[in-house]
């Protein structure tokens, strides 16, 4: 059953500005473009209010500074009640070109003398009272002629520092704006350029920094979802995506370590198994050979003693003798493969002893002299001269050797060849024929089974080979078949050297 885990792929937001961006670039854009836009935005309404402030009262002082310029020469105008020279001071204030109007009043607020746009009367306003009370100057918005204008009004003083009227200096409302709008059009103008600039560069930053790496990070964990466990992702990228690819090559080298080690104790269950089976069937066809041995082996002992009694005197005559000869021959093939089926089952007890390998071929090649003649093959030996030693148990290496030379002598046309040679490590024995050789459908497993056999039924147990196997692992050894290029077969036992025959040879 697979595991569950508490994780969901990103998929694309459904509002638009979020389309096509990753779960980490949405996040940045949240979390940390968004407040700084708005903390840029916010920065940017606090300095267009100081800055508003800073304008108004910018305007409101030029103005005021525009009326004490005026007020001496139109207060000296009063004085002297020259009407003319004060429209005349009047006048002068539309120079700086800022100033809407300007008028002179009364202490009561009746006008005296006015250019441009300015008020008719001040006697029904608080403006009057309020000059006269704190000898200060007043400032005031209203609305004359359909616009709206400020207003401020500055005290006029006579020789004697009594208040004798007062001046109005006027400009349009729009002009306390109008910089101010521009000022604002361009703050923010500045402020959407800013903004685009941080989210591009959060984008592209993450992208050149984070993005690109953990999106090979994603395309490396998608190849080892999909089977690829050999493949490692690169440690590139900032030292936490490295090390998070550090740690997923560790894991996968864990994982990679942890399938070897499977896969060998599986290798050796398997070998286990095997072995296991063969055991049990080596006891069951060990049972079997006792059971044969204990059961034919007193009757054909008796049977082949009675023949030997009869060939022996001399009353029979030929055609008897020939048939007493065949009971002889088969009760041998019996007592042979009886033989056979202990030296396969019996325990390896095994007493390994320093050997020449000249002497043992040449013991083992006069054992099989009679059935040279019997089956009228030529055995010729290439022996090496100076074989260095090896180490093993003569009796169940003769067994072997006489199993091989054997099957080669019932498989051969007219000869078999018995070589020996040797390198700094291993002795070779090679025992080649000049018959048909191995047909291709069997393979060197099937031809060490146990009771396999390509020979026609009554001429082989097929327990020859699988004898030799049986002895060539006792040694170490390795046993190998071929077809040769000429015709034939040849079967090669390789036995490793003793150490005292490697240090002779060298």
């Amino acid at each position: 059953m697979s595991k569950k885990y508490p994780f969901k792929k990103s998929t694309q937001a459904s509002f638009w500005p979020f389309i096509g961006l990753s779960s980490l670039q949405r996040t940045l854009l949240l979390f940390v473009v968004l407040p700084l836009v708005l903390l840029t935005a916010l920065g940017i309404r606090f300095g267009l209010d100081q800055a508003s402030q800073f304008q108004n009262q910018r305007l409101k002082n030029d103005l005021e500074l525009i009326g004490r310029a005026i007020s001496l020469p139109v207060g000296t105008a009063l004085n002297n009640q020259d009407l003319a020279a004060v429209n005349l001071a009047l006048g002068s204030v539309f120079v700086l070109g800022e100033v809407y109007g300007a008028s002179v009043f009364d202490v009561d607020g009746n006008r005296i003398a006015s250019a441009g746009i300015t008020e008719s009367d001040l006697s029904d306003t608080s403006i009057p009272a309020r000059i006269r009370s704190t000898g200060e100057g007043q400032e005031a918005f209203s609305r004359v002629r359909g616009r709206n204008v400020f207003s401020h009004f500055l005290p006029l003083f006579d020789a004697t520092d009594q208040i004798q009227g007062l001046i109005q200096i006027t400009r349009k409302a729009s002009d306390f704006g109008r910089a101010l709008r521009q000022l604002t059009v361009i703050a923010w103008l500045v402020w959407g350029v800013f903004s685009l600039a941080i989210v591009a560069a959060v984008l592209l930053g993450h992208y050149g920094g984070v993005g690109r790496y953990v999106d090979k990070l994603r395309a490396h964990m998608q190849r080892v979802a999909e089977g690829d466990l050999a493949y490692r992702a690169a440690l590139e990228g900032p030292s936490e995506v490295a090390s998070i690819a550090q740690g997923l090559n560790q894991m996968l080298d864990s994982i990679e370590r942890a399938n070897r080690e499977l896969d060998a104790h599986r290798a050796a269950e398997a070998q286990f198994i095997a072995q296991l089976k063969d055991n049990e069937k080596m006891v069951a066809i060990g049972s079997m050979a006792q059971g044969i041995a204990h059961e034919l082996g007193a009757p054909l002992s008796v049977i082949d003693g009675r023949a030997r009694r009869l060939q022996r005197s001399g009353q029979l005559d030929q055609q008897a003798l020939r048939h007493v000869t065949g009971i002889r021959a088969q009760v041998d093939r019996l007592t042979r493969t009886v033989r056979q089926l202990l030296d396969y089952c019996r325990p390896a007890a095994t007493t390994p002893r320093t050997l020449a390998p000249a002497q043992l071929l040449t013991d083992v090649i006069a054992a099989i002299e009679p059935e040279l003649e019997t089956l009228q093959r030529q055995l010729r030996s290439e022996i090496a001269a100076d074989l260095p030693n090896i180490h093993g148990d003569a009796g169940r290496l003769e067994l072997a050797l006489l199993n091989l030379i054997r099957n080669a002598l019932q498989a051969a046309n007219s000869e078999v060849v018995v070589a020996a040679s040797a390198d700094a490590t291993h002795l070779y024995i090679r025992i080649s024929d000049d018959g048909p050789g191995l047909a291709s459908e069997f393979s060197l497993a099937t031809l060490l089974e146990p009771f396999f056999t390509t020979k026609s039924p009554g001429e082989g147990t097929g327990l020859g080979l699988a004898i030799v196997q049986t002895v060539s692992d006792e040694h170490n050894a390795q046993l190998s078949f071929k077809n040769r290029a000429q015709g034939g077969c040849e079967v090669c036992l390789t036995l490793p050297l003793s150490d005292n025959s490697r240090d002779a040879s060298a």
